[in-house]
């Protein structure tokens, strides 16, 4: 079993083709939106012999997955063959009356059908990767839209000893907590704190050290391109904000 999200569209007849191809899109930006490349999905159009009897047309969105493509949503045309049916089984009228045209008709259904656990494991395959260092090893990176990823941010004490230093840091947590997911870790050397957060996909670390307690700035390093940057205090929240519209 699974779950997923699904609905029943009225439309009129002479704009199902229209309509269909408006959900088609709608779906899959939906879900390239989320984080899913493009070019890893394609329709599939069923053949005659696989429509189900009150389909007029059906396509399905699949997903590359490294075992092959699979189904992820699926569209079908569903004509007017729900409304007809109800209608002949409990003897009420069905039928639609357009308020401008003044013309009634029974309305045809295109039904769109999304899986919810395939579009979570379609994000985490397309998310994931192993990136080779040399000599350093792997970094394993969850590369998540940084809207869904867990925590928008994380904030680490550069050392776990020096008082200030730490206590600045927890500043800064119980700021960017108000406006966002944030975690908080202080525990081993930067190095490993930093691929900690990159496993889980936080897009951003802020690093807390002495010259923080100077100036006010704090260091921000990007989990995609670990390139890192001094960024005041103050202008954190926006920079975030900003990153995450």
């Amino acid at each position: 079993e699974f779950e997923q999200m699904e609905i029943e569209y009225f439309i009129h007849e002479e704009n199902w083709e229209k309509d269909f191809e408006e959900w088609k899109k709608a779906m899959e930006d939906y879900i390239v939106n989320l984080g899913v490349k493009r070019e890893n999905l394609s329709w599939r159009r069923h053949e005659d012999n696989e429509l189900s009897h009150y389909s007029k047309r059906t396509e399905d969105l699949e997903f590359k997955f490294p075992f092959g493509l699979r189904e992820l949503y699926g569209l079908a045309y569903r004509t007017d063959f729900d409304l007809k049916t109800h209608a002949k089984h409990s003897g009420q009228e069905l039928s639609y009356k357009d308020a401008n045209t003044n013309e009634s008709f029974v309305p045809h259904v295109i039904e769109p059908s999304m899986g919810v656990e395939r579009t979570f494991l379609a994000i985490l395959v397309d998310a994931y990767e192993e990136e080779d260092l040399g000599e350093k090893g792997t970094r394993t990176v969850l590369r998540l839209n940084p809207k869904i990823a867990p925590y928008k941010a994380a904030v680490f004490p550069l050392v776990a000893n020096k008082e200030e230093i730490v206590g600045k840091a927890k500043e800064i947590f119980n700021m960017l907590i108000l406006s966002f997911p944030v975690a908080f870790d202080d525990r081993g050397n930067i190095g490993k704190r930093y691929f900690s957060q990159d496993e889980i996909g936080t897009p951003w670390c802020v690093t807390v050290d002495y010259q923080t307690l100077e100036d006010d700035t704090v260091t921000v390093r990007d989990r995609d391109t670990t390139n890192q940057e001094r960024i005041p205090i103050d202008k954190l929240v926006e920079r975030f904000q900003n990153n995450l519209k």
